[in-house]
């Protein structure tokens, strides 16, 4: 036999088996249709094709960056806070009821804490419960802030009459 004999007679057997075999989902052939025309398109006309693709990603950047409502978000409210008033502290980044306020001997430090050391956390009356209620004792300016810190005095529990910095967005 020749080469063009085998060639015929493996694409006549092969022919019957393709038959057999049951047709794609619509929605295959529609996504294999929408690549082919895509491609031709690339090859056909490069610079419609790439425009396209600018355009959706343009369009798709414009829909992320438009933005809601002109109604401010809701979040903690600063309270003018009074020496000598009484007040709770309350977490104001906290959804959590078991969360804790962080008190600290000076006012700065506060931002520099890393609580990750577990004697850090086991320290006496330097995480306090919310709704732990104080008076406040003194307020410090900080970073161009207008009363950023406050000093407060614990009015109950075992640290009752122990002070510490706190922020003051956590006294409410």
């Amino acid at each position: 036999m020749s080469n063009e004999e085998n060639t015929n007679q493996t694409v006549e057997s092969a022919a019957p088996a393709e038959a057999t075999v049951a047709p794609a989902a619509p929605a295959n052939s529609a996504v294999s249709n929408l690549i082919a025309t895509a491609m031709a398109l690339k090859e056909s006309n490069p610079k419609v094709f790439f425009g396209v693709i600018g355009g959706g990603v343009a369009l798709l950047l414009l829909i992320m960056m438009s933005g809601g409502g002109s109604e401010p978000i809701a979040g903690p409210v600063m309270k003018n806070l009074v020496v000598g008033q009484q007040y709770v502290l309350k977490s104001a980044n906290a959804y959590d009821e078991k969360a804790t306020v962080r008190l600290v001997s000076v006012p700065g430090a506060i931002a520099a804490y890393d609580d990750t050391e577990e004697a850090d956390r086991n320290g006496a009356c330097q995480h306090m419960p919310q709704g732990t209620a104080v008076s406040v004792v003194e307020l410090q300016d900080a970073y161009g802030k207008k009363n950023s810190y406050a000093k407060v005095r614990m009015e109950e529990g075992d640290c009752k009459g122990n002070e510490g910095w706190a922020l003051s967005i956590d006294v409410q």
